[in-house]
């Protein structure tokens, strides 16, 4: 069987989901992603869209969805046709951690992200009694839940602007990786 042109073909552009619940940050974390180079802001009530080019001709579409509980209803409707879930955390916030992991399994169980990559931002790490990384891929059970897909979890703070640039080069990576393996996938089916 003669395989016509092996090589992947070149991804342009990948859809990302942003969830987590209302102030875990991502709003804030979005604008400090986008602040060296704003070329397109839709401000809408219950989600904002942001385009960031990661790269030379690659871009990255970034849905922000309002994490407040009547929004969590909708957040299933934006996964579909998605390439890589950012899961914001608030890292200090210890009370509502278990209400975020809750949301967060729900959205794994989602059959529109099978297999999908994961990157779940542990934000808020400049303040007091923070958790790390460590300890939220331990309470969030990353292995457990991830096992089916490429996944990590950053260490950042919105405000400070660190560990931004490592998540969004993760996201990319793997964004790319995952729309490819898409793109092969089809070319198979054919």
């Amino acid at each position: 069987m003669g395989h016509r042109n092996a090589k992947p073909p070149r991804v342009k552009q990948a859809n990302i989901v942003m969830l987590g619940l209302d102030s875990a940050g991502k709003s804030t974390l979005l604008y400090k992603l986008r602040y060296k180079d704003v070329f397109l802001t839709t401000p809408t009530v219950g989600f904002n869209v942001d385009m960031i080019e990661t790269g030379r001709d690659f871009t990255l579409t970034f849905w922000d969805v309002g994490g407040q509980e009547k929004m969590r209803q909708v957040w299933s409707s934006f996964l579909e046709g998605t390439d890589g879930l950012l899961y914001v955390v608030d890292s200090s916030d210890n009370r509502r951690l278990e209400e975020s992991r809750r949301e967060f399994e729900l959205i794994l169980k989602n059959e529109s992200i099978r297999n999908v990559p994961v990157v779940v931002l542990a934000n808020k790490q400049d303040l007091p009694g923070a958790l790390n990384a460590e300890e939220i891929t331990r309470r969030f059970k990353m292995k457990k839940y991830c096992s089916d897909r490429t996944w990590y979890v950053q260490p950042c703070c919105a405000i400070t602007g660190e560990g931004l640039a490592e998540a969004l080069q993760r996201v990319t990576t793997f964004a790319k990786q995952y729309s490819r393996s898409k793109e092969s996938f089809t070319v198979l089916k054919e």
